[in-house]
C-alpha cells in the first residue's frame, strides 16, 4: 500500500449511497471498497484503488466475495490471469436462477 492513500471523498459519489460514506475507512474498510468499484465504479474509480491496493490485494479479497457481478468477476478473472473457478463467489452460486434475469 502506498502512503498517500486517496480519501474516499476522491470516490464516485454513487459508490456508496448505501452507507455513511463520513465513516469509511480506507483500510479498514477495504474489500467494501474494493468489491463496490468492481461492481459500480468508473475507470477513474477502479485506478484510485488499483493505485493505492494493488491488483494482488484486489484480487486476493475478490476471491473472498461470496457474491460478485459476473462482469465483474470476469474483468478481475482476466485481469489477474485466475480461472473463475479460483473465486468463491463463482463456486456458490446460486443452484436456481434468479427470477429477473438481466
Amino acid at each position: 500500500m502506498k502512503e498517500n492513500k486517496p480519501t474516499i471523498s476522491n470516490f464516485s459519489s454513487h459508490l456508496f449511497w448505501d452507507v455513511n460514506r463520513d465513516q469509511l475507512d480506507i483500510r479498514q474498510n477495504r474489500d467494501y471498497i474494493i468489491k463496490m468499484v468492481l461492481e459500480y465504479g468508473l475507470l477513474s474509480d477502479w485506478l484510485l484503488i488499483m493505485d493505492y491496493y494493488g491488483l494482488d490485494q484486489i484480487t486476493d479479497a475478490s476471491k473472498t466475495f461470496r457474491e460478485l457481478e459476473p462482469k465483474a468477476l470476469a474483468f478481475i478473472a482476466s485481469l489477474s490471469n485466475l480461472p473463475k473457478e479460483n473465486f468463491r463467489c463463482y463456486t456458490t452460486k446460486q443452484l436456481t436462477a434468479p427470477h429477473w434475469n438481466f
